[in-house]
Protein backbone atom coordinates (compact mmCIF):
# COMPACT_ATOMS: atom_id res chain seq x y z
CA UNK A 1 0.00 0.00 0.00
CA UNK A 2 1.31 3.47 -0.91
CA UNK A 3 1.27 6.25 1.67
CA UNK A 4 0.86 9.96 1.04
CA UNK A 5 2.88 11.89 3.65
CA UNK A 6 1.90 15.26 5.15
CA UNK A 7 4.27 15.87 8.03
CA UNK A 8 6.30 14.39 10.86
CA UNK A 9 5.45 15.00 14.51
CA UNK A 10 6.47 13.82 17.96
CA UNK A 11 5.03 10.46 18.94
CA UNK A 12 4.52 11.68 22.50
CA UNK A 13 2.04 14.29 21.24
CA UNK A 14 -0.38 11.45 20.50
CA UNK A 15 -0.77 9.29 23.66
CA UNK A 16 -2.92 6.79 21.78
CA UNK A 17 0.20 5.66 19.88
CA UNK A 18 1.79 4.33 23.07
CA UNK A 19 -0.43 1.24 22.79
CA UNK A 20 -0.01 0.64 19.06
CA UNK A 21 2.76 -0.34 16.66
CA UNK A 22 0.64 -0.08 13.54
CA UNK A 23 -0.99 3.01 11.94
CA UNK A 24 -4.14 4.17 13.68
CA UNK A 25 -6.82 6.57 12.40
CA UNK A 26 -6.55 10.21 13.42
CA UNK A 27 -10.10 11.24 14.18
CA UNK A 28 -11.71 14.44 12.89
CA UNK A 29 -8.99 15.14 10.28
CA UNK A 30 -9.51 14.26 6.62
CA UNK A 31 -6.78 14.27 4.01
CA UNK A 32 -6.50 14.73 0.25
CA UNK A 33 -9.61 13.58 -1.61
CA UNK A 34 -11.34 13.04 1.73
CA UNK A 35 -9.03 10.14 2.64
CA UNK A 36 -8.71 9.02 6.24
CA UNK A 37 -5.65 10.37 8.04
CA UNK A 38 -3.48 7.89 9.94
CA UNK A 39 -0.83 8.26 12.63
CA UNK A 40 2.07 6.06 11.56
CA UNK A 41 4.42 5.27 14.50
CA UNK A 42 8.14 5.32 13.70
CA UNK A 43 10.33 5.06 16.80
CA UNK A 44 9.98 8.39 18.68
CA UNK A 45 8.23 10.02 15.74
CA UNK A 46 4.76 9.92 14.23
CA UNK A 47 4.25 10.33 10.50
CA UNK A 48 0.90 11.78 9.44
CA UNK A 49 -0.20 9.93 6.30
CA UNK A 50 -3.18 8.78 4.25
CA UNK A 51 -3.55 5.93 1.79
CA UNK A 52 -2.63 6.91 -1.74
CA UNK A 53 -3.95 5.62 -5.05
CA UNK A 54 -2.14 6.41 -8.34
CA UNK A 55 -5.41 7.65 -9.83
CA UNK A 56 -5.65 10.50 -7.31
CA UNK A 57 -5.00 13.88 -8.88
CA UNK A 58 -2.46 15.96 -6.94
CA UNK A 59 -3.74 19.30 -8.20
CA UNK A 60 -4.11 22.76 -6.65
CA UNK A 61 -7.07 21.61 -4.55
CA UNK A 62 -4.93 18.78 -3.20
CA UNK A 63 -2.17 21.27 -2.33
CA UNK A 64 -4.66 23.28 -0.25
CA UNK A 65 -5.83 20.10 1.51
CA UNK A 66 -2.20 19.13 2.14
CA UNK A 67 -1.54 22.47 3.87
CA UNK A 68 -4.79 22.20 5.88
CA UNK A 69 -3.79 18.81 7.34
CA UNK A 70 -0.40 20.19 8.37
CA UNK A 71 -2.06 23.22 10.00
CA UNK A 72 -4.50 20.98 11.90
CA UNK A 73 -1.60 18.88 13.23
CA UNK A 74 0.35 22.03 14.10
CA UNK A 75 -2.43 22.98 16.55
CA UNK A 76 -1.49 20.05 18.78
CA UNK A 77 2.20 19.40 18.11
CA UNK A 78 5.48 20.50 16.54
CA UNK A 79 5.47 19.46 12.89
CA UNK A 80 8.02 19.02 10.10
CA UNK A 81 6.08 19.46 6.85
CA UNK A 82 6.74 17.17 3.91
CA UNK A 83 6.92 18.64 0.43
CA UNK A 84 3.57 18.53 -1.36
CA UNK A 85 3.36 15.37 -3.45
CA UNK A 86 5.59 13.15 -1.27
CA UNK A 87 4.44 9.54 -1.68
CA UNK A 88 6.05 6.41 -0.23
CA UNK A 89 5.53 3.26 -2.29
CA UNK A 90 4.96 1.01 0.73
CA UNK A 91 5.59 0.54 4.47
CA UNK A 92 9.22 -0.40 3.92
CA UNK A 93 9.96 2.76 1.92
CA UNK A 94 8.38 4.92 4.62
CA UNK A 95 10.21 3.21 7.48
CA UNK A 96 13.52 3.31 5.63
CA UNK A 97 13.25 7.06 4.99
CA UNK A 98 12.40 7.84 8.60
CA UNK A 99 15.09 5.49 9.90
CA UNK A 100 17.85 6.96 7.74
CA UNK A 101 16.97 10.56 8.72
CA UNK A 102 15.76 10.02 12.26
CA UNK A 103 18.58 11.83 14.06
CA UNK A 104 18.14 14.97 11.96
CA UNK A 105 14.34 14.82 12.19
CA UNK A 106 14.52 14.64 15.99
CA UNK A 107 17.02 17.53 16.07
CA UNK A 108 14.69 19.65 13.95
CA UNK A 109 11.68 18.81 16.11
CA UNK A 110 13.68 19.85 19.17
CA UNK A 111 14.84 23.07 17.49
CA UNK A 112 11.33 24.07 16.37
CA UNK A 113 9.37 22.98 19.44
CA UNK A 114 7.16 25.82 20.70
CA UNK A 115 7.89 28.00 17.67
CA UNK A 116 5.79 29.32 14.78
CA UNK A 117 6.31 31.11 11.48
CA UNK A 118 4.92 34.57 10.76
CA UNK A 119 4.82 35.71 7.15
CA UNK A 120 5.26 39.36 6.10
CA UNK A 121 4.80 40.75 2.62
CA UNK A 122 6.20 44.25 2.19
CA UNK A 123 5.48 46.19 -1.02
CA UNK A 124 7.96 48.98 -1.79
CA UNK A 125 8.06 51.65 -4.46
CA UNK A 126 10.92 51.08 -6.88
CA UNK A 127 13.72 53.47 -5.97
CA UNK A 128 14.90 53.63 -9.60
CA UNK A 129 13.60 55.64 -12.52
CA UNK A 130 11.97 53.67 -15.29
CA UNK A 131 14.44 52.36 -17.78
CA UNK A 132 14.33 53.82 -21.25
CA UNK A 133 14.30 51.81 -24.44
CA UNK A 134 16.82 48.95 -24.10
CA UNK A 135 19.90 49.23 -26.23
CA UNK A 136 20.35 46.24 -28.57
CA UNK A 137 23.36 44.01 -27.92
CA UNK A 138 24.64 44.56 -31.43
CA UNK A 139 24.99 48.28 -30.75
CA UNK A 140 28.61 47.99 -29.68
CA UNK A 141 30.19 51.07 -28.24
CA UNK A 142 29.64 53.74 -25.59
CA UNK A 143 25.83 53.61 -25.84
CA UNK A 144 25.64 49.89 -25.10
CA UNK A 145 28.24 50.01 -22.32
CA UNK A 146 26.44 52.97 -20.75
CA UNK A 147 23.19 50.98 -20.78
CA UNK A 148 24.88 48.07 -18.99
CA UNK A 149 26.28 50.39 -16.32
CA UNK A 150 22.87 52.01 -15.75
CA UNK A 151 21.16 48.64 -15.38
CA UNK A 152 23.81 47.48 -12.91
CA UNK A 153 23.43 50.71 -10.92
CA UNK A 154 19.65 50.31 -10.77
CA UNK A 155 20.01 46.73 -9.55
CA UNK A 156 22.46 47.77 -6.81
CA UNK A 157 20.10 50.55 -5.69
CA UNK A 158 17.18 48.12 -5.48
CA UNK A 159 19.26 45.63 -3.52
CA UNK A 160 20.44 48.37 -1.15
CA UNK A 161 16.88 49.54 -0.47
CA UNK A 162 15.59 45.99 0.01
CA UNK A 163 18.47 45.22 2.37
CA UNK A 164 17.84 48.39 4.39
CA UNK A 165 14.14 47.57 4.81
CA UNK A 166 14.87 43.94 5.76
CA UNK A 167 17.39 45.12 8.41
CA UNK A 168 14.78 47.53 9.74
CA UNK A 169 12.24 44.71 9.92
CA UNK A 170 14.73 42.52 11.76
CA UNK A 171 15.35 45.22 14.36
CA UNK A 172 11.63 45.86 14.86
CA UNK A 173 10.52 42.23 15.14
CA UNK A 174 13.67 40.54 16.55
CA UNK A 175 12.86 37.05 15.18
CA UNK A 176 14.71 33.92 16.20
CA UNK A 177 15.44 33.25 12.53
CA UNK A 178 14.34 34.65 9.18
CA UNK A 179 14.12 33.87 5.46
CA UNK A 180 13.88 36.76 2.98
CA UNK A 181 13.34 36.98 -0.76
CA UNK A 182 12.86 40.02 -2.99
CA UNK A 183 11.48 40.40 -6.48
CA UNK A 184 10.35 43.20 -8.78
CA UNK A 185 6.65 43.12 -9.63
CA UNK A 186 5.08 43.81 -13.02
CA UNK A 187 3.67 46.99 -11.46
CA UNK A 188 7.22 48.26 -11.00
CA UNK A 189 7.13 47.87 -7.23
CA UNK A 190 9.37 45.58 -5.20
CA UNK A 191 7.98 42.79 -3.03
CA UNK A 192 9.85 41.63 0.05
CA UNK A 193 8.73 38.19 1.23
CA UNK A 194 9.80 37.74 4.84
CA UNK A 195 9.32 34.66 7.02
CA UNK A 196 10.06 35.11 10.73
CA UNK A 197 10.51 32.30 13.22
CA UNK A 198 9.22 33.28 16.67
CA UNK A 199 8.24 31.73 19.98
CA UNK A 200 4.61 30.64 19.84
CA UNK A 201 3.94 32.42 23.13
CA UNK A 202 5.13 35.68 21.54
CA UNK A 203 2.54 35.78 18.73
CA UNK A 204 0.42 38.51 20.33
CA UNK A 205 3.50 40.67 20.96
CA UNK A 206 4.58 40.14 17.35
CA UNK A 207 1.15 41.22 16.09
CA UNK A 208 1.36 44.37 18.19
CA UNK A 209 4.76 45.14 16.69
CA UNK A 210 3.25 44.69 13.24
CA UNK A 211 0.56 47.26 14.02
CA UNK A 212 3.23 49.73 15.11
CA UNK A 213 5.38 49.03 12.05
CA UNK A 214 2.41 49.57 9.71
CA UNK A 215 1.96 53.06 11.15
CA UNK A 216 5.65 53.96 11.12
CA UNK A 217 6.56 52.78 7.62
CA UNK A 218 4.30 55.01 5.57
CA UNK A 219 6.13 54.32 2.30
CA UNK A 220 5.47 50.56 2.55
CA UNK A 221 2.38 48.43 2.19
CA UNK A 222 2.53 45.50 4.59
CA UNK A 223 0.52 42.32 4.92
CA UNK A 224 0.81 39.82 7.78
CA UNK A 225 -0.33 36.20 7.96
CA UNK A 226 0.23 33.44 10.49
CA UNK A 227 0.97 31.76 12.75
CA UNK A 228 1.96 28.98 10.37
CA UNK A 229 3.88 25.75 10.75
CA UNK A 230 7.61 26.50 10.25
CA UNK A 231 7.65 25.80 6.50
CA UNK A 232 10.69 27.95 5.75
CA UNK A 233 12.75 26.63 8.65
CA UNK A 234 12.54 22.88 8.13
CA UNK A 235 15.57 21.34 6.47
CA UNK A 236 14.59 19.27 3.45
CA UNK A 237 15.89 15.89 4.59
CA UNK A 238 13.54 13.38 3.06
CA UNK A 239 15.42 11.37 0.45
CA UNK A 240 12.40 9.33 -0.60
CA UNK A 241 10.22 11.79 -2.51
CA UNK A 242 9.02 10.28 -5.78
CA UNK A 243 6.90 13.35 -6.61
CA UNK A 244 9.04 16.42 -5.99
CA UNK A 245 6.23 18.87 -6.73
CA UNK A 246 5.66 22.39 -5.48
CA UNK A 247 6.08 22.77 -1.73
CA UNK A 248 2.88 23.96 -0.06
CA UNK A 249 4.03 27.39 1.15
CA UNK A 250 1.45 29.52 3.11
CA UNK A 251 -0.23 32.13 1.08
Amino acid sequence: MAWYAYCISEKQAFPELSRHRKPIPMESVMGISGNQIFLYPASDLAVIVSEHHPSENLDQKAAVEHARVISDCFKVSTVLPFRFGTVFADDEALRKSIRSNQRQFLANVDRLRGKAEMHLKVLLDDCCREQGTPVAMDRVGKEYLSSLRENATRQRERQTKARAVSVQMHRMFSPLDEEISCRRMDSGKMLLDIAHLIEHKGIERYQNKYSSASQQLKDCRMQLSGPWPPYHFVQRLTRSAPHPQTHAVPA
